[in-house]
């Protein structure tokens, strides 16, 4: 199973987010800038996370991008919710209609566990946890640290 670029860039862009977390917004150009990603991509993912309420957007000259929240308050379950969808790496976890072996179907518990192991990690892990995490890694790396 592997996510998106949406979720790896999203989750980056909201990371710099908390990173640099102030009273003014970011402008989407230099997240983009700083994260290396297309500024049109960027605009394409942002659009979700304001419609879930993570982010919040500022029009006019000194507007821009910022956090709706506090990073202890922004679970990455959402975040993947938002720009992935389900994790579900068959469709019948989550709807199993769609196969009349479901309820019989041993590798479906195995998927299901698979499933609820990354919603776990995902639902206990905060854009905060990652705030700290970078900032203990870019401590002990300086050189060599990316977000």
């Amino acid at each position: 199973m592997k996510l998106s670029t949406r979720t790896r860039y999203g989750t980056r862009a909201l990371l710099e987010l908390a990173l640099h977390r102030s009273e003014t917004p970011v402008f989407l150009k230099d997240i983009a800038r700083e994260q290396e990603i297309s500024l049109p991509y960027l605009e394409h993912i942002i659009a979700p996370l304001i419609a879930g309420g993570i982010i919040r957007s500022t029009k006019g000259p000194r507007g821009g991008i910022s956090l709706a929240r506090k990073p202890q308050d922004i679970r990455l379950i959402e975040i993947t919710r938002l720009l992935e969808g389900s994790l579900a790496p068959v469709e019948c976890i989550d709807n199993p209609g769609v196969c009349t072996r479901s309820s019989a179907c041993v590798t479906r518990d195995v998927w299901t566990k698979m499933k609820e192991g990354m919603d776990e990690v995902l639902e206990s892990t905060t854009l905060q946890d990652l705030v700290e995490n970078h900032r203990k890694k870019s401590a002990a790396e300086p050189s060599m640290f990316y977000i």
